[in-house]
């Protein structure tokens, strides 16, 4: 195979929009994730502040946002797209969807990771007298720790797939490169390169994100 004709220069700009995309989508993701998660949890049966109204309304709208296929939800969301950032191409028009695609993941792992929390932990804080806030504060969050950074990089190597998978609708990064080049011009090296790139970048997404589990688990 002939890689003398890639234009590697377009490779790396593509790169750097996958990267942007990604990165972008996860701090956002986070932002409001972690708190639905936290509110799923806390909501949720025999918990701090049970409230199964809250809690089933909340489970209902993060179970179907899960069930809608990503280049599904990319395409519904195009108006919405267009009214927040003006554009629904490229990597603004991307970021949208990649958030409300994956934050209500993120926010069902984050609600399943704090419910294996040890029990005891929590009703020892309420002895001490200590308000919801504060148990989760200082005792929920750093106890469940490992466990959400195991989240982040779950949901990290899913933008990852997602950013590529925009590419059907022209939003650029890796994804664009490979469906433009690598499938309607057949350029299979192009398209090899691409899907190359983004093995390597998962892989070490899961490198690092298992040493911060690591880092952060305690003996």
């Amino acid at each position: 195979m002939d890689f003398s004709n890639i234009d590697w220069e377009d490779i790396a700009q593509a790169t750097l929009d996958t990267l942007t995309m990604t990165g972008c989508s996860l701090f956002f993701t986070i932002l409001l994730g972690l708190p639905l998660g936290v509110l799923l949890f806390v909501t949720g049966k025999k918990q701090l502040l049970e409230q199964r109204g809250i809690y089933a309304l909340l489970s209902v709208i993060v179970n179907v946002l899960r069930s809608v296929p990503f280049i599904i939800l990319l395409i519904v969301l195009i108006p919405f797209t267009l009214f927040l950032v003006g554009t629904s191409l490229g990597v603004p028009g991307t970021i949208p969807p990649l958030v409300i695609g994956t934050t209500p993941f993120f926010a069902r792992l984050v609600e399943n990771v704090l419910r294996d929390v040890d029990r005891g932990i929590i009703e020892a804080c309420q002895a001490m007298g200590a308000k919801t806030y504060q148990i989760i504060i200082h005792a929920l969050l750093p106890e469940a720790l490992p466990g959400l950074i195991a989240a982040a990089t779950v949901t990290t190597i899913a933008l990852v797939s997602y950013a590529a998978m925009s590419g059907v609708i022209g939003g650029g990064g890796l994804g664009d490169l490979a469906l433009r080049f690598g499938y309607q011009r057949f350029q299979t090296d192009v398209m090899v390169v691409t899907v190359a790139i983004l093995i390597v970048l998962v892989q070490v997404l899961q490198f690092a994100g298992d040493k911060l589990v690591a880092r952060f688990t305690r003996k």
